[in-house]
């Protein structure tokens, strides 16, 4: 697997690499509502978005990660990232997901899902983990419903923002399912 960073796009939905010219659009949007990262492992509420932009773009620099800023009709709405890039095992995860209130339960997530599975199974996967907090029912129905295999519950995992540990909940896409993730992807974008 060889995952390179570059522009995705299908219909009204682009993702582009991070890049600084993205901090200021995202931290907007981030900061407005800061309820949105309550599953988030991270402390945005109390550090600010900004803190974490630094994180993800160090990880980026070290390409441990390829953090996406999530435009939909051409307004920065959120961002979803490759995180724990495997090239020897041929694996990625796709997390650090969020978007705005208005763009959740919207075309978004299908076609960020579509790009971002498609363009890693283009590049050599051979598995996509996505995982989330077990207390995180939205999330995990959404996994669920693109038709992600929940594999286990993950316990006392890693620490959330108030430094509690949380139990993480962990889905898979593998190259032999995603004809059928894909399949129902579409449809859901009609």
């Amino acid at each position: 697997m060889d995952l390179a960073a570059r522009i995705l796009e299908r219909g009204r939905v682009r993702l582009e690499p991070f890049e600084e010219r993205h901090r200021d659009a995202l931290a907007a949007v981030a900061n407005a509502d800061t309820e949105l990262f309550h599953h988030i492992p991270f402390p945005i509420a109390t550090m600010g978005y900004g803190a974490w932009f630094d994180v993800l773009r160090k990880d980026q620099a070290a390409g441990r990660s390829i953090p996406h800023a999530v435009f939909a009709d051409d307004q920065i709405i959120g961002q979803s990232c490759y995180l724990n890039i495997r090239p020897r095992d041929a694996g990625v995860e796709i997390g650090s997901t969020w978007y705005a209130r208005a763009a959740q339960g919207s075309f978004v997530n299908p076609s960020a899902k579509l790009l971002l599975i498609g363009n890693a199974f283009d590049q050599g996967a051979e598995r996509i983990e996505l995982k989330t907090d077990a207390l995180n029912a939205h999330s995990r129905a959404a996994m669920l419903k693109m038709g992600a295999q929940f594999e286990g519950i993950h316990r006392k995992h890693m620490r959330r923002a108030d430094g509690a540990l949380r139990d993480t909940a962990w889905f898979s896409v593998i190259r032999e399912d995603w004809s059928t993730v894909r399949a129902g992807l579409e449809a859901r974008l009609g």
